[in-house]
C-alpha cells in the first residue's frame, strides 16, 4: 500500500512569502524559525524567528519559495496553519491562521491550541 504525503504543518500566503523573504534577504538568513511557547494569559504565544541553520529535530518545509523550520515539540500545535502577511491603515503584520487554535486573549498577544490528532 503507498504511503500518502504528509502534509505541511505550515504554509505561507503569497504576501508572506513575499515579506519573509524580503526580510531574509535583508538580515542575509536562510530560514525562518516558526513555533510556539508557553505563555500569556490564553497559555500560548506564537514564535517567530530567523536561523542561520536547522536544528537536528527541525522539521523542514519549503513553501512558496520560502524555508521555514519549525521545531519538532511545536508541529501538532501549527499542522495545518497559514502564516499570512496584514497590511492596514494602522498596522502591518504577520498573522497565523491555524485550524487547532481555540480561543485567544483579548489584547491578541496569546492564544490557546489544542494539539492536532495525530493520524
Amino acid at each position: 500500500m503507498a504511503r500518502r504525503p504528509r502534509p505541511k504543518p505550515v504554509r505561507l500566503s503569497d504576501a508572506a512569502a513575499v515579506r519573509v523573504r524580503e526580510i531574509m534577504d535583508e538580515r542575509g538568513l536562510g530560514y525562518l524559525r516558526v513555533g510556539v511557547k508557553n505563555g500569556g494569559c490564553a497559555g500560548m504565544e506564537y514564535v517567530m524567528d530567523y536561523a542561520g541553520e536547522p536544528a537536528p529535530l527541525d522539521e523542514v518545509v519549503e513553501d512558496n519559495g520560502v524555508t521555514i523550520v519549525i521545531d519538532a515539540k511545536a508541529v501538532l500545535f501549527l499542522l495545518g496553519s497559514e502564516l499570512d502577511y496584514e497590511t492596514t491603515l494602522l498596522h502591518e503584520k504577520f498573522v497565523f491562521r491555524n485550524p487547532n487554535q481555540t480561543d485567544a486573549c483579548g489584547c491578541g498577544e496569546s492564544v490557546t491550541i489544542v494539539p492536532a490528532a495525530a493520524e
